[in-house]
């Protein structure tokens, strides 16, 4: 019994370092700052998740290494229970993270961006019937330093070079500038000289030369702001999609482990009992 309960108890441990990287990613998720991550969604679930299975599968490493069955079947259950709920959370965020609103700009480097393109549950996050989640979200791009940076940026010297550039954060080119389809001439990164005739769009109305302005009552910000969110959740579901299924696998075999150990014990005591 003490080998199987070694084994059972390494699995564990296997099973305690699959959930760190869910851990790290929510710690990832809630620690980033700046005007790229103004738009905060589910990151203190994911983080929440992820301290909960690493007490769960230090629970269940416990139980094994101290032969405590009733700590390893509470230990197996829940843990099947944060699995399920961490396999929804993957399937919500692929849904989430699925399409984009980024098309191309012809003799443009970087793109522009449109609500259309991206989920409707992402965009009535943003753009939605809460009105007071945006304008907060609104405040905080403004409020930082994402786009004084651009106007600073000293190696855009003639128009060409500022379309040749690859825009980075998001936001940049959907809150920083006017959308492409205005008409717009450059004058510096985050200053343009409007048409005679601006194209019918409101985003075009909606620009302004003024720093505390430019494009933040945009459509195309709001998109901008998707954009970054969505990258966001991509970059976080490779590492939450490989740690999960590293998690079942391990999980698997160390139910299949506990299993074992059960009928070990069993035929232990059958064999037991008949001797006496």
């Amino acid at each position: 019994m003490a080998v199987s309960n070694n084994i059972t108890a390494c699995i564990n441990f296997l099973v305690l370092l699959c959930t760190i990287p869910i851990a790290a990613t929510g710690v990832w998720l809630a620690s980033r700052h700046g005007g790229e991550d103004c738009a905060r969604l589910a990151r203190w679930p994911v983080f929440i998740l992820g301290a909960l299975l690493l007490l769960v599968a230090l629970a269940g490493f416990l139980g094994a290494y101290w032969n405590r069955r009733g700590l390893l079947a509470c230990y197996l259950f829940a843990m099947a229970a944060l699995i399920t709920l961490l396999l929804a959370l993957l399937v919500f965020a692929f849904a989430v993270a699925h399409g984009s609103g980024a098309y191309p700009v012809l003799g443009r480097a970087y793109e522009d961006y449109r609500l259309e393109g991206y989920s409707p549950w992402l965009r009535r996050y943003v753009a939605g019937d809460d009105p007071a989640r945006w304008e907060g979200i609104r405040a905080c791009v403004a409020g930082s330093d994402t786009c004084s940076k651009l106007a600073m940026d000293s190696s855009f010297i003639v128009p060409e070079q500022f379309y040749m550039s690859h825009l980075s954060p998001i936001q940049q080119s959907g809150c920083c500038k006017p959308p492409t389809v205005c008409g717009f001439a450059y004058v510096s990164p985050t200053v343009w000289a409007s048409p005679a005739n601006p194209a019918a769009d409101a985003d075009c109305a909606a620009w302004s030369n003024d720093p505390g302005q430019l494009c933040y009552g945009c459509a195309s910000c709001k998109a901008g702001v998707l954009g970054d969110l969505r990258e966001q959740w991509r970059k976080a579901n490779v590492a939450l999609l490989v740690a999960t299924v590293a998690l079942i696998f391990v999980y698997v075999i160390g139910c299949s482990a506990f299993r074992n150990a059960q009928t070990e014990d069993m035929f232990r005591r059958y064999k037991w009992g008949n001797n006496y």
